[in-house]
């Protein structure tokens, strides 16, 4: 990948709402309308349309660092218990197998090991929110892991490793939820502890970059932390620091939140 242009792409980090929310009857009927709008709306912002999505997903977690890298992946329905509608959903994006190598090479030539799969499909995390961002699927995308340390320094430099895709048109997504305590939705009471979460999230990443990623390796100590993304589930609030490593010295501003099921969930751009 050679084509390198003046204006980087800005790295996101999103909410993907709940399953296939987006695509369904919910109850309060308008409980996502909110996010769908700016998710639909999300583009306009970009400086021109990416030449691939590279997005790293809450619902895949490896030992190693894992890329999709086939031609034509499948679709992962990975959500239980939804209408049978939403496990016929498409998105037929096409993948990317020489950006998937050459992101193998970024990560390993910064020692983080990584293994390309030619078989992983998109889970959920990915086409659910593409389907809105993006609904013509005309973009390649290629999916990457979490690690399943769950170590926030590991996902922090995965991203720096990558930042380099930015030159080169590649849009990078952390999609995820700033938010992510399963038995707390819909209960009142966490209503002020996801507010006081968010505003110290949104505070860490508005800093300017060397305290950000200062402030972002160590999340855990964030007042109610715990309470928003309990020990061991923290797998919707890491996409974040990947997009933050690969912001590099880009700042970072939140630029959507709502209250969704008694809870504050918000989304953060990194830009130049």
């Amino acid at each position: 990948m050679n084509n390198i242009t003046s204006t980087r792409m800005p790295t996101w980090f999103i909410p993907h709402g709940g399953g296939p929310c987006f695509f369904m009857d919910w109850n309060p009927i308008d409980a996502w309308d909110r996010m769908a709008d700016f998710l639909k709306n999300a583009a306009s912002s970009l400086p021109r349309q990416p030449k691939a999505i590279v997005l790293v997903s809450a619902h895949w977690l490896e030992p190693i660092v894992g890329i999709t890298s086939g031609a034509q992946p499948s679709l992962i329905y990975d959500y239980h218990g939804f209408p049978p509608h939403t496990y016929e959903l498409t998105y037929p994006a096409a993948g990317a197998p020489a950006l998937a190598a050459c992101m193998a090479d970024l990560l390993q030539a910064q020692g983080i090991s990584a293994q390309q799969d030619a078989k992983r499909g998109f889970d959920h995390g990915v086409f659910i929110p593409l389907k809105l961002i993006f609904p013509q699927a005309n973009i390649p995308v290629v999916q990457v892991s979490l690690h399943n340390s769950l170590d926030p320094v590991q996902h922090l430099n995965t991203g720096r490793a990558l930042q380099a895709l930015r030159d080169e048109d590649v849009l990078i997504i952390g999609s995820g939820m700033s938010f992510h305590h399963m038995r707390a939705y819909g209960n009142p009471q966490y209503a002020p502890i996801s507010d006081e979460f968010d505003d110290w999230l949104t505070h860490a990443v508005q800093a300017e970059p060397k305290a950000r990623e200062q402030l972002l390796a160590k999340w855990t100590l964030a007042p109610r932390a715990r309470d928003c993304h309990p020990l061991g589930a923290e797998e919707h609030l890491l996409p974040l620091m990947t997009v933050a490593g690969a912001a590099g010295n880009s700042l970072g501003l939140k630029v959507f939140s709502d209250r969704v099921m008694q809870t504050t969930l918000s989304a953060f751009t990194f830009s130049d």
